[in-house]
């Protein structure tokens, strides 16, 4: 951090930072020797139960994003079916097709495509370059950022002697409230029923979600994960980077899934996995203990094996 600047330490693991800062605040735990430090070096601080969420909350006060001033610019392409709301900005090159319904204060930016038939809520945000599918439903306060792909089509095919046949994807993508999308993250619509992303459910780059899931509320889906079809995943769940969740398996509430964890079959509400085939955190742990010390161990294994006279 350079001096102007402020920043936060968020717990002692990170004390050792504050002899090195160049910020003129921080933000500290309530801990009393890094306060001393921070004082020390004539750093004004202040403390919270909570740092990380309210520097948050500090960047929140003076960050001021981009806010366009509300216009259908004449480069975009809007269907006259097309209901739009009050102090809507659709940029140049956008394509709003037939029986769109779009809510007040949504942004649109370049290159956005969106299909027919879909609902858009108040103040949501399409960046550049994103598709909605047909029939899609975006809630209010939902960001869609570039690249990302909503309600196209799940991966449906049925085998048969002479090849696959297709199997039509009649059905649609739901975001809820305060959805937050990625960029490039594709969000597949099932061939019947609905994909549904929960309330306030933040969603990485690069997220496959296969068609038919449900996503529960106020979860956390890092990058490069990948869920198969009809995966339903309860309310705060976290999914660390590449995590795999294969078809038809549920996560409970508050589950969290480590990274690069492989989830072949239910995991209870609250349970911590780790490891492909993913198996429970603390097993994870010893294992992984165990198997650094299997050259060791099978040196042993050698020896009694000859005391026996084995081999």
């Amino acid at each position: 951090a350079e001096a102007g600047t402020l920043s936060y330490i968020e717990c002692a693991k990170f004390a050792s930072y504050i002899a090195t800062t160049g910020a003129t605040a921080l933000v500290l735990p309530m801990d009393e020797e890094i306060q001393t430090q921070a004082s020390q070096r004539g750093i004004a601080w202040i403390a919270s139960g909570e740092p990380r969420l309210l520097f948050a909350k500090a960047i929140a006060l003076f960050y001021r994003p981009f806010q366009p001033s509300p216009e259908i610019a004449p480069g975009a392409v809007i269907d006259p079916t097309a209901q739009i709301g009050n102090n809507v900005y659709i940029c140049a090159g956008a394509i709003v097709l037939a029986r769109v319904k779009i809510g007040n204060d949504v942004h649109i930016y370049p290159n956005v495509v969106v299909y027919p038939d879909v609902e858009i809520g108040d103040r949501t945000i399409l960046h550049a370059n994103c598709i909605i599918h047909e029939r899609s439903k975006i809630g209010k306060n939902c960001v869609i950022n570039s690249g990302a792909v909503v309600g196209g089509e799940g991966f449906g095919f049925v085998p048969t002697k002479t090849g696959w046949f297709k199997m039509e994807q009649s059905g649609r993508a739901v975001l809820e409230e305060g959805v937050e999308i990625g960029s490039n993250t594709t969000i597949d619509r099932p061939a019947v029923g609905e994909t549904r992303i929960g309330k306030g459910t933040k969603i990485d780059n690069l997220v496959q979600i296969g068609h038919g899931c449900k996503i529960g509320q106020n979860c956390a889906i890092a990058a490069q994960v990948g869920l198969a079809g009809g995966v339903k995943i309860g309310n705060n769940v976290i999914l660390a980077g590449q995590v795999g969740i294969a078809n038809q398996a549920k996560i409970g509430d508050g589950a969290i899934a480590t990274a690069q964890a492989g989830i072949h079959k239910d995991v209870a509400a609250g349970e911590i996995v780790s490891d492909s085939p993913a198996i429970p955190y603390k097993l994870y742990l010893k294992t992984s203990a165990i198997h650094r010390r299997l050259p060791e161990i099978y040196q042993s294994l050698k020896q009694i094996k000859r005391f026996l006279k084995l081999e």
